[in-house]
């Protein structure tokens, strides 16, 4: 098995966060969302991984690349950095891991996150991973006929033809020939509002026989902005920690009260406050005389007197005296 993890793009609704980190690097309850994603789609996998290729932008940098490579190599495959010069659409995204695109395929964009108790059937010649949804007028949608077999891939309908949306989660038994088929849209510049889709190529697929079953996740949970990417944290804690928290050893915490579930990574160091439930606080982080609660703190941030809930904090950040709200990106600093 292989999988790709297309992520290039640029997390503009993440901004100020993704000025600095890209989006799929941002961490949740201690590990950054792409890891996480390859973590789960690993766990649902009978079969060994061998390559695992990241779809990252130009301007990643050296850094982006090697921490993803390390993070292949820590599941046990060999990691692939394929570089996706202009935003040209999921097609090209795809087609740009090319090199490893044989056999059996997972892809997922790495922009959501799933919880699933799900197995791939790799007897099945393609699976669109799916999730109902009350209104489907902004997503691609899948109609069924019996069975889960896909019938049809209708984007964004007006009236209603199905309640599944497509949360980008795709396996295909064959990769080669989806490497045809999104060459084809390239060959022809087969196109939708300037890019190249591979529901496109999919339909092409399901016109020629194909067979397209579909599968569902219990639960989608988005990272497209700060609310979302703090809620999606309070989920992950809950579902991996219940009524415990993750507290690694080197942490110091002194005269605070801890509320459940909370992850609290290497080093970090906790006076005089209470923190959690649905807490967040990466290495290093420095909290003082502080109440903080469903938020996000990242790396070697310092938070002193404040009062923080729904917040989602960038590394190496300074706040001090604030109780609201927050979002604020890497190396700032806020004083009252």
């Amino acid at each position: 098995m292989n999988i790709i993890i297309p992520m290039a793009g640029m997390g503009k609704r993440m901004r100020p966060h993704t000025l600095t980190t890209p989006k799929p690097l941002i961490p949740i309850a201690g590990k950054p969302i792409v890891q996480r994603i390859v973590e789960d789609i690993i766990a649902t996998c009978s079969e060994k991984i061998e390559h695992i290729a990241f779809v990252i932008g130009p301007n990643f940098g050296k850094e982006v690349a090697a921490h993803l490579l390390a993070v292949a190599n820590t599941l046990g495959a060999k990691g692939h950095i394929c570089v996706q010069e202009e935003p040209k659409g999921t097609a090209h995204a795809i087609l740009c891991a090319e090199q490893i695109l044989d056999g059996n395929t997972f892809i997922a964009f790495a922009d959501t996150l799933f919880n699933a108790t799900f197995s791939i059937d790799t007897q099945k010649d393609a699976i669109i991973w799916t999730q109902k949804i009350e209104d489907p007028s902004n997503f691609g949608v899948v109609k069924l006929s019996e069975g889960n077999k896909i019938e049809a891939f209708v984007e964004k309908p007006q009236e209603f033809v199905s309640d599944l949306a497509i949360i980008g989660v795709y396996y295909f038994k064959d990769g080669a020939n989806l490497k045809k088929e999104l060459q084809r849209l390239i060959d022809n510049d087969i196109q939708q509002k300037g890019e190249y889709q591979i529901t496109d190529a999919m339909e092409h697929m399901l016109q020629n026989g194909l067979n397209f079953y579909t599968d569902q996740v219990s639960e989608w949970l988005d990272c497209g902005n700060k609310d979302a990417t703090v809620y999606t944290n309070q989920r992950i804690l809950s579902i991996k920690y219940e009524n415990e928290s993750s507290i690694d050893p080197s942490a110091t915490i002194k005269n605070t009260t801890i509320i459940h579930p909370c992850y609290i990574g290497a080093n970090v160091c906790i006076e005089n406050s209470v923190i959690g439930p649905h807490v967040s606080l990466e290495k290093g982080a420095s909290i003082n005389q502080s109440i903080i609660s469903n938020s996000i703190i990242q790396e070697k941030a310092n938070i002193k007197s404040a009062n923080l809930s729904n917040s989602l904090i960038g590394k190496e950040c300074k706040l001090k005296g604030k109780t609201e709200s927050f979002s604020i990106g890497d190396y700032s600093t806020q004083e009252s």
